[in-house]
């Protein structure tokens, strides 16, 4: 996790609901150096040896960041889910559809999304999300992927439909909006996880279920996900991967619901923990 003030924020490891591990003396933040150097491997006797010696701190009530830095690139795969693309009326892809969001979209758990000026058609979507643990490129084998992920985050795609259809068809315009992708609470990572493709999907606003899904429902699971884009660029450390959203999209109703300011988005994936939103207007 990162806990702190926007841009202040401290690297720590966390132990249970009350308590974490403070590693700030360990790393300086969860960055592409920090992934780079094998961290997550590296951390891992050090906060064993904390824990057994009691060396805890108690979480405060402090803001929880986005568990990693800001990142070389959020890379987002559209149409991933089959029940999703049939919400849609879109035929099941043949493989990954691929669009890039602005680094700068990423922003805490639990702080504020605003709709930007203009927009008309404010969207939700509960993701999961793969951070890359070790610069990859044209990976031999689907399997190999498993070896280039640092780990699997809860990440809301906050999109606006009328940017992404309706300007020239270009998707990231509709998703690079700032605050458009909090991410975390926290990075789980893969040994954490007993099936990455068998974990429950969620998604309220303003307390009313509007999503739920899994990650079983996929086209393309993490690994081919990764192999795939490896293909065609290099993945560096710390980089985000959105992987999709389950059916219950706001556009996915008749008629369509849109985010207003003042609505209140909470969501979450089994065993990646939740988050929770206030949506504002523009500035």
């Amino acid at each position: 996790m990162r806990i702190g003030a926007p841009g202040a924020e401290k690297p720590v490891v966390r132990v249970d609901d009350a308590h974490y591990v403070d590693v700030s003396d360990l790393t300086s933040d969860f960055d592409e150096t920090f992934f780079a150097a094998g961290g997550t491997a590296l951390l891992a006797d050090a906060v064993a040896a904390r824990v057994a010696a009691g060396v805890l701190s108690a979480f405060a009530g402090e803001r929880i960041g986005a568990p990693i830095a800001r990142p070389h690139q959020i890379l987002c795969i559209g149409l991933n889910y089959s029940d999703h693309a049939a919400e849609t009326g879109q035929a099941i892809p043949t493989e990954p559809i691929l669009f890039t969001k602005s680094p700068n979209t990423l922003i805490g758990p639990n702080d504020d999304v605003r709709i930007p000026r203009g927009a008309t058609k404010p969207d939700w979507e509960v993701e999961l999300g793969i951070v890359i643990g070790k610069r990859t490129r044209y990976l031999d084998r689907v399997a190999d992927a498993a070896d280039a992920i640092a780990g699997y985050l809860v990440v809301n795609d906050v999109s606006e439909r009328a940017f992404q259809f309706e300007r020239g068809g270009q998707w990231a315009k509709g998703k690079s909006a700032e605050t458009f992708n909090p991410a975390g609470p926290w990075l789980v990572t893969p040994d954490e996880i007993a099936d990455v493709v068998d974990l429950g999907m969620w998604l309220d606003v303003n307390g009313e279920r509007r999503q739920t899904g899994s990650t079983k429902t996929m086209i393309f699971d993490p690994f081919f996900i990764v192999h795939h884009l490896s293909q065609f660029m290099v993945l560096e450390p710390g980089d985000l991967i959105n992987t999709g959203t389950p059916p219950g999209v706001g556009m996915g109703f008749t008629p369509p619901i849109w985010l207003r300011p003042g609505d209140v988005m909470e969501l979450g994936i089994d065993g990646l923990g939740r988050q929770r939103q206030h949506v504002l207007g523009p500035r």
